[in-house]
């Protein structure tokens, strides 16, 4: 058994530790940390220490570790102990060799310490932590934190940082990468309409020479360049927490400036309902058309992955548009024939709910492909409309689509919203 010693540093190149760290480092001689982590420790580690760059893919880290465990016990002449019975153990009896990690702020907050215990859930691991980034910058702005939000996008996704948007979180701490830089949060902020938050940005925090602390808006960040690593905190005190509850039909941009071609907000909001959405995941809205039932379902239920799958092209403009206007990020969008774009492998998901809001007459292939990659406690929702131009009933096609796949149909609910045109909510599972 390995033990891991994870020593939370800053990014200070002059590191103060307390004595217990010091003495920990004084014996230690397996080390482990990023590359700019060593360069700031190099001059406490003893003579002969042996250092492990942590660096993609962590496979290959861990297999060093095992590699120095073995040697390490290999190395020990039998009858005597691993341990030099000069140093006191600072925990556990059973461990055979210690490797000391050096990882940013606290390894537990979002840290390498969390790797270790998902990796390695058998070993010990003592954690000496020091000041996270995030906590860094609210000390310097003297701003309580805790009531933030946290966010991490370092090597990670939109959808978290999007949720906390949707959610109208009033203040978001976030930590940033390269990809994800406080210009970038910025402008998908702008681009969304999320425009009533102010920006602290964070530079080299706890770096005497390189820190530096800015507040701007979130026009002048997404305009400014800033030096890694940093972090930010969005302030905003002043959003209101309020959504709409059912979005207006008129607000949308339309097809054609076609009125049939929506889900209407009242059988949208049914729909939502039939879906179960609060228990689900993952979204499949196939025949989007405007994006109204994708855009609808987000802005309610921010936790879920949605993907929107529409053939015509001029619709993803459409969708895009209207996904902007109401603050709906993250909505996958997919243009072309479901039946091919529909790869599980293109969508990173799996649906445990699907919405199907047009099947060009092709609902028992659409049915079909749903079943190849739904989950299994996944639902199936569709709208039947009677008008009498329709020459295909769709009731009818969902009937015997179901009874050939060996669906479940559950009670449908009929509604009228007016004196044409009766809809009638249909919903089926394995």
């Amino acid at each position: 058994m390995i033990r891991f010693i994870v020593i939370g540093i800053s990014d200070n190149p002059e590191p103060w530790f307390p004595p217990e760290v010091l003495e920990i480092i004084k014996h230690g001689k397996v080390f482990s940390g990023g590359k700019r982590h060593h360069e700031i420790v190099a001059p406490l580690l003893p003579e002969g220490a042996e250092w492990i760059d942590i660096t993609v893919p962590l496979d290959a880290v861990f297999e060093k570790y095992k590699e120095f465990s073995i040697l390490e016990v290999s190395s020990v002449p039998s009858g005597r102990a691993i341990h030099s019975s000069s140093v006191k153990r600072p925990f556990g009896p059973s461990a055979s060799l210690s490797i000391i990690i050096f990882a940013s702020g606290d390894p537990l907050f979002f840290g390498f310490a969390n790797t270790i215990r998902r990796k390695k859930p058998e070993a010990e691991i003592k954690v000496y932590p020091a000041f996270n980034s995030l906590q860094l910058l609210a000390h310097r702005l003297v701003m309580p934190y805790h009531d933030m939000r946290i966010v991490s996008l370092t090597g990670r996704p939109w959808p978290e940082f999007d949720r906390a948007l949707i959610e109208r979180a009033e203040k978001i701490g976030i930590l940033t990468d390269k990809e994800h830089t406080p210009a970038a949060i910025a402008q998908r902020m702008l681009e969304y309409g999320y425009k009533d938050y102010t920006m602290h940005i964070g530079e080299h925090l706890g770096n005497p020479q390189q820190e530096k602390v800015c507040t701007l808006t979130l026009a002048e960040a997404a305009r400014r360049e800033f030096s890694m690593p940093n972090c930010v905190i969005l302030d905003g005190k002043s959003i209101g927490h309020t959504k709409p509850y059912g979005i207006p039909d008129a607000a949308f941009t339309l097809l054609d400036g076609r009125e049939k071609m929506i889900t209407k907000m009242p059988i949208r909001l049914l729909t939502l309902q039939a879906l179960d959405l609060p228990h689900r995941h993952v979204l499949w809205d196939i025949g989007a058309c405007t994006g109204s039932v994708s855009i609808e379902a987000r802005l309610q239920f921010p936790h879920l992955q949605i993907e929107a799958f529409e053939i015509r092209p001029e619709c993803e403009a459409i969708i895009q548009e209207n996904a902007r206007r109401f603050g709906a990020p993250g909505i996958g969008l997919h243009i072309g024939d479901f039946r091919v774009c529909c790869d599980p492998v293109v969508t990173h998901s799996t649906p445990d709910a699907v919405f199907i809001g047009g099947h060009g007459g092709h609902l028992k292939e659409m049915m079909e492909k749903v079943l190849t990659v739904l989950a299994p406690d996944g639902v199936i929702v569709m709208n039947s409309v009677i008008a009498p131009k329709v020459t295909t009933d769709s009731h009818q096609l969902w009937d015997e689509a179901c009874a050939e796949l060996g669906l479940k149909q559950e009670p449908p609910l009929h509604i009228q919203l007016n004196d044409h045109h009766p809809i009638t909510i249909l919903r089926c599972k394995r």
